[in-house]
């Protein structure tokens, strides 16, 4: 599935030195603004311990894991929403992807420039939640200004929409983002093709020093656990400098390095897990002597769905699907052997998929 989280961040913050630990690919990182203009965009693999356990279990021929996508946008100004820094490219990026990871500098160090001259988290984040509530206010007046006149001839679909757009610019108006506002799924489907960017779920990325990162917190992390805990929004803290060099480790390099440091799990790993959760998305498995593979779905989409992603052939001609949860795959120690303890389900095209579920789906086109 071809989602995507954009990270954002004021420029130096960390942003391109954070990305190139999740992608390894190098983007040009420098200690100036706007070093980053055009967006970066990495695929990277999920990790996921129940796809290494499988792959014990069945000996395949091929292993292939999920993936997720992270683009790297440039920094945002003060004043970006009205062009500033080459703002209204850098919005209409972020527009594009389907979340938030917004990188805050959790660290002090005079020899990397802050762009408003001292280390103030919370500063950086109300520039960054401000310009893109003022991009969304924009988007609203204008689509106000559209179905206003409809809906005062009680078009019913404008006074729906009209409805709608006045509760998010009320919101708006009192500096909350879009996703703060109590919207029914219908509602929500009203706005949706506006893409408002404050609407998009945020996941807030703490960047501290490495030997702060070892003490747990800082004065500047508890105020963006504080600020994000307001709004339902989670924080990882990392080290984005040590995650570039972990992420050139091979597994037991990796592995004796975070020994090293006394760290159990890169943060990274942490980082796209959280990612991950942030759009609704979980992982189902395919697996056979050919290949064990991990497959992304949308929690709450059913088996015919998930089949489709597989191949388009399979939705369509979907008849059912066997399914057998992890751990009771785990439990039974083979596929065999589930069957036989009666673990092994057929389910139909109402079923609605699990994390965590072992599929085989039977098809006919």
């Amino acid at each position: 599935m071809a989602l995507t989280t954009g990270i954002v961040g004021l420029p130096n913050v960390g942003k391109s030195t954070l990305f190139n630990a999740i992608t390894q690919a190098g983007a040009e990182s420098a200690n100036y603004p706007f070093c980053t203009i055009d967006p970066n965009v990495g695929i990277v693999e999920v990790p996921d311990h129940r796809l290494h356990k499988l792959t014990e279990l069945v000996q395949p021929k091929k292993v292939v894991p999920t993936t997720f996508e992270f683009t790297d946008i440039a920094g945002i100004v003060k004043g970006a929403s009205k062009g500033e820094g080459l703002g209204n490219k850098f919005l209409s990026h972020i527009r594009q992807t389907d979340a938030i990871l917004q990188v805050v500098r959790c660290f002090d160090d005079e020899n990397i420039t802050h762009v408003h001259g001292k280390v103030n988290p919370i500063d950086d984040i109300e520039v960054i939640n401000l310009e893109l509530i003022f991009a969304d206010l924009e988007s609203i007046d204008k689509r106000i200004a559209r179905v206003e006149k409809l809906a005062k001839s009680k078009d019913k679909e404008a006074v729906a929409e009209f409805a709608v757009l006045s509760k998010i610019k009320e919101a708006l108006m009192q500096e909350l983002p879009a996703r703060s506002v109590d919207l029914t799924p219908e509602e929500k489907k009203i706005v949706h093709a506006m893409h408002l960017l404050t609407m998009k779920p945020i996941l807030y990325v703490a960047n501290v020093s490495e030997e702060e990162l070892l003490e747990g917190t800082n004065e500047h992390v508890e105020a963006v656990k504080e600020y994000a805990a307001r709004e339902n929004a989670e924080v990882i803290v990392i080290c984005a400098k040590i995650e570039e060099e972990i992420a050139e480790l091979d597994g037991d390099e990796k592995m004796a390095f975070l020994n090293e440091l006394g760290i159990e799990e890169a943060g990274l790993d942490k980082l796209i897990r959280a990612s991950y959760s942030l759009l609704g998305l979980a992982t189902y498995f395919t697996a056979g002597v050919q290949e064990v593979r991990a497959w992304t779905f949308r929690k709450g989409m059913k088996a015919p769905a998930c089949a489709g992603i597989i191949h388009t052939d399979f939705e369509r001609g979907f008849i059912r699907a066997e399914v057998v949860a992890y751990d009771d795959l785990m439990a039974a120690g083979s596929m065999a052997v589930a069957k036989e303890k009666g673990k092994v389900r057929l389910e139909g095209k109402e079923y609605e998929m699990k994390d965590g579920d072992v599929v085989h789906f039977r098809f006919n086109v």
